[in-house]
């Protein structure tokens, strides 16, 4: 599951105070979603019938939008659920 290519590292903005040692240790992990956790995708049709329409009608051919939703943690602990409820058009400014 690990994907080499699509990783990238994280790194913290620079401060005049630290407060731990910036210098790595131990071995490099992976901290991709999927990694320890089943992931699992809720997508409410309402949700993805707005997305469309607002995509047919728009006459661009690319355009922004956001969907929103929310992510929690299964009740077993073993996976984690994306729920996207609801579809924001944005604005063109």
């Amino acid at each position: 599951r690990f994907v080499p290519k699509r990783m990238v590292p994280f790194s913290f903005p620079l401060s005049k105070c630290a407060l731990w040692d910036p210098v790595p240790m131990g071995d490099v992990i992976g901290a991709h979603i999927t990694y320890y956790r089943n992931p699992r995708l809720s997508l409410v049709e309402k949700t993805l019938r707005l997305a469309y329409r607002h995509a047919k009608q728009n006459e661009k051919k690319l355009f922004s939008c956001f969907l929103l939703g929310t992510l929690a943690v299964d009740e077993d602990g073993e996976g984690v659920t994306l729920t996207i409820d609801r579809f924001d058009p944005g604005r063109e400014v």
